[in-house]
């Protein structure tokens, strides 16, 4: 059974007007939007179609108004998942409210399961029949059948006019040339004066509340992101570091504010210091010249002393009396 599906599933694909096609025939209802399902009791008799006898009927409330009402038609519909074991989450806060996009997804899954269970093909329910038994059931029905009624009188009232507009020959005359201008003129305000069908007007608003809750994901999602990063820069062990601190800068920045002058003032400061770090190292290098230097008179002197122990004693004589001869009041005489 389709009880986990990914995002990229075809089932996330399938149109609101297929949607609404289906729950209309399975479940005898006249829905004109997705999101009219928003109550869960239309999910509820839907998993009843496919699970007969497993949902407590009587306790769907199809005249549910308050969120209170519609989360306990949710309560219902989430211990028929319990008992089947069904794993899908329902974000009940998100479909209360009624946004169109959170409702059209969750109803694209309903239909997935639904067809995965029966096949696509549902026999011998009786969708009135079980939705008396529920609260507001029959009120349901009713309104369904009146709504339907009523769209086939509007279907029908738009195609009685025809007739008349064929028996208007004189408009498609050729106009006389005294007459030309006048019919010309009215021509365009006929054609302007058709009213526009309130359907095209729904279905534009529709994609547009789809849009603002895809934008409004959108911008969830980041804010998230962001704020993922604000408690990073929080963080103790990294809140003294100057790239945090160029982070922090671009999180807090008002709007206009120049964030790059601050970054080319951090920079100015940098080279400034540089000087000092160079000195430092100037210094370490003479030191270690120094120190080096030394090193090497020692070890001079151990050699020259070695030298000195390795001689004669006439040869230390001879030495010393030519250091002493050269002195300006010598020892021995030469």
């Amino acid at each position: 059974m389709a009880t986990k599906i990914g995002m990229m599933d075809s089932a996330y694909f399938v149109g609101r007007s297929e949607i609404l096609a289906w729950i209309n025939t399975t479940l005898q209802l006249n829905l004109a939007k997705v999101e009219e399902a928003c109550s869960g009791a239309v999910h509820c008799q839907l998993m009843d179609s496919v699970h007969p006898g497993t949902v407590p009927m009587h306790k769907v409330n199809f005249d549910a108004k308050s969120e209170y009402e519609m989360i306990q038609n949710y309560k219902v519909l989430q211990d028929v998942f319990n008992k089947l074991k069904i794993t899908k989450h329902i974000e009940v806060s998100k479909l209360v409210k009624g946004r169109p996009l959170d409702n059209l997804e969750f109803m694209q899954w309903m239909k997935k399961y639904c067809d995965s269970v029966s096949g696509g093909q549902l026999h011998n329910y009786h969708a009135l029949e079980r939705r008396e038994a529920c609260k507001g059931g029959k009120e349901a029905t009713k309104r369904a059948a009146a709504a339907t009624q009523q769209s086939a009188k509007s279907s029908s009232s738009s195609v009685a006019p025809r007739p008349s507009s064929s028996n208007g020959t004189r408009r498609h005359d050729p106009p006389s040339s005294n007459t030309g201008n006048h019919h010309s003129s009215k021509a365009p305000s006929s054609k302007q004066s058709k009213p526009v069908p309130v359907v095209a007007y729904n279905e534009k608003i529709t994609e547009l509340k789809l849009y603002i809750d895809s934008l409004e994901k959108e911008r969830d999602f980041y804010f998230s992101k962001l704020r993922d990063v604000e408690i990073l820069c929080q963080n103790p062990d990294t809140e003294n570091l100057p790239l945090v601190g160029s982070i922090k800068r671009i999180l807090y920045a008002a709007d206009g504010e120049d964030v790059g002058g601050a970054a080319a003032a951090e920079a100015t400061e940098t080279e400034t210091l540089s000087p000092i770090a160079e000195s430092s190292s100037e210094e370490r290098r003479n030191s270690v010249i120094v120190e080096s230097q030394k090193r090497k008179l020692i070890v001079n002197l151990d050699v020259d002393a070695a030298a000195i122990t390795t001689l004669s004693p006439r040869q230390r004589l001879s030495d010393s009396t030519d250091v002493k001869c050269g002195g300006s009041s010598p020892l021995l005489t030469c």
